[in-house]
């Protein structure tokens, strides 16, 4: 078929045609369409008939385009996939227009343990409760209800515990690409309230750096 004839009223009819010049466009619409992050693999399912490759290259030339074009938003990989955002400067502006969105809210002890399984994943909850002092089951499966956190295995040995890790949710609630992104210790002390917390994650540290 002779690509320079392909309408868009063909393209609806054959939803798995994808022309070389339209797979941007094809690619951009499923981004403004999702709310969440769209992954590779997802977006291949969408085009059955071009590689992951291909399609890695096309969001990186679209990711290029907005950069140059200094538009408003810009397209960042976020857990483990891609996704159109607002630009950090406009965030004010934003703000003002909108209800400020309800996000997660935790607790200290919530926020504790959830930077225990962060940085020591994959744990078990006896590890998290040697750690902090106390029994933490409780708000381990207050995290897991809230999908920050996930059961991602069994402990090699007696008894098999489960084992806890974060979820994609988490990456994307705290703006990031993958766990290697995670920020130091130092950098997360502002979001720590008690002197408490702080020893605790200090131990991680060091058992990390041993």
């Amino acid at each position: 078929m002779d690509l320079e004839n392909v309408t868009t009223e063909h393209l609806m009819s054959n939803p798995d045609v994808a022309p070389e010049e339209n797979i941007k466009s094809i690619l951009e619409a499923i981004l403004f369409a999702a709310s969440e992050p769209i992954s590779v693999k997802q977006f291949q399912h969408a085009m059955p008939g071009i590689n992951t490759r291909e399609i890695r290259k096309v969001l990186s030339e679209l990711r290029d385009e907005y950069q140059q074009m200094n538009r408003s938003f810009h397209l960042v990989e976020i857990a483990n996939g891609y996704q159109i955002c607002t630009r950090p400067e406009f965030s004010e502006w934003i703000r003002k227009f909108y209800i400020q969105q309800v996000r997660v809210t935790l607790s200290p002890s919530a926020l504790e343990t959830l930077a225990i399984v962060a940085y020591k994943q994959p744990v078990t909850r006896n590890d998290v409760s040697a750690i902090r002092g106390v029994n933490s089951d409780s708000v381990i499966n207050a995290l897991v209800e809230k999908n920050l956190v996930c059961v991602s295995g069994r402990k090699e040995g007696t008894g098999r515990s489960l084992l806890f890790s974060t979820t994609d949710t988490f990456l994307q609630q705290f703006g990031l690409k993958n766990p290697s992104e995670l920020p130091s210790l130092e950098e997360i002390e502002q979001l720590l309230s008690t002197s408490n917390s702080m020893e605790h994650l200090g131990a991680i540290q060091e058992d990390m750096e041993s």
